[in-house]
């Protein structure tokens, strides 16, 4: 059995990212930032209940306001500023339409979301991911620290370990969006820092969990079975 497989079945659908329009989800891209995503649905329950979650609106809005709605993130006079300056880059550069944004090759939207000050590159490929439908495969921490436990790949920063993600699973959109929301699942429950090993369902092809039993290692397939 698999990894993906392994996590779908113990977790289930995640039904991630959420958010009812693709700028709702660039928002929480932004500021999810070292932040529980539950401070973040209280930042856009602010901005939603004064009507002001559009991309004109943030844009012409005073720094001070948006400060105000979006405080429950934390960090928020460095969100504000960077979800602001994004949204004016936006609305100068395509008016606002988000289909004019994201109907263009993806690596040159990608260099240009990374040209923008707070959009580094897990930001940069959720927004692509989860608000584009881009094929592009989202790294985080929590992705990091699986791969360094179980050992299936020696790859360490960002760009290898993405390049090992998008060459090893077939190109499924969907199929990206699950596996990164099962990794995130898997890393707030079980493989945290100081990691409840007993209960995960990688538990038996961990390295990190079979060095501690002193038990011996094996591999299993990578990529799940039932997408194509």
């Amino acid at each position: 059995m698999n990894v993906y497989n392994r996590l779908f079945k113990h977790f289930g659908n995640q039904h991630w990212w959420p958010g009812e329009t693709r700028f709702e989800v660039i928002v929480g891209a932004i500021l999810t930032q070292n932040t529980a995503w539950r401070n973040v649905e209280k930042a856009i329950k602010n901005l939603k209940k004064e009507k002001m979650l559009s991309c004109k609106k943030i844009a012409n809005m005073d720094i001070k306001k948006l400060e105000k709605f979006i405080q429950p993130s934390g960090f928020y006079k460095q969100k504000a500023e960077r979800l602001k300056k994004f949204c004016k880059y936006l609305d100068k550069n395509y008016d606002s339409n988000l289909n004019s944004f994201f109907n263009r090759d993806t690596n040159v939207i990608r260099n240009e979301l990374l040209s923008l000050n707070g959009i580094g590159n897990e930001t940069a490929d959720s927004i692509l991911l989860y608000a584009g439908e881009k094929l592009k495969f989202v790294i985080d921490a929590y992705t990091k620290r699986m791969c360094e436990r179980t050992e299936i790949t020696k790859a360490k920063n960002y760009d290898e370990l993405q390049d090992f993600f998008e060459k090893k699973l077939p190109k499924n959109i969907e199929l990206y969006k699950e596996f990164h929301a099962l990794i995130v699942e898997l890393g707030k429950k079980y493989c945290r820092r100081s990691p409840g090993c007993d209960p995960c369902p990688l538990k038996d092809i961990c390295e990190y969990d079979l060095s501690a039993h002193n038990q011996k290692r094996f591999s299993s397939v990578f990529y799940p079975h039932n997408f194509s």
